[in-house]
């Protein structure tokens, strides 16, 4: 389940992060720090979205 998850998770993260540093650059947060601090959060935020996604495609399997 580890291996599905870490490939899930790199594919997961940059998705989410990239969703909020669009999101932020649009409400016109264009500076280094806003940028950085919404990437840090879409990168701790993939982390409980990747396990319930990996539970749910391992649920299916077994």
């Amino acid at each position: 389940m580890f291996r599905l998850a870490a490939i899930l998770y790199s594919m997961i993260a940059t998705s989410v992060a990239g969703t909020l540093i669009i999101a932020a650059l649009t409400m016109g947060y264009d500076t280094l720090v806003p940028i950085v601090v919404v990437s840090a959060v879409g990168f701790v935020v993939s982390i409980p979205v990747t396990w319930w996604i990996t539970k749910q495609i391992t649920s299916k399997i077994v």
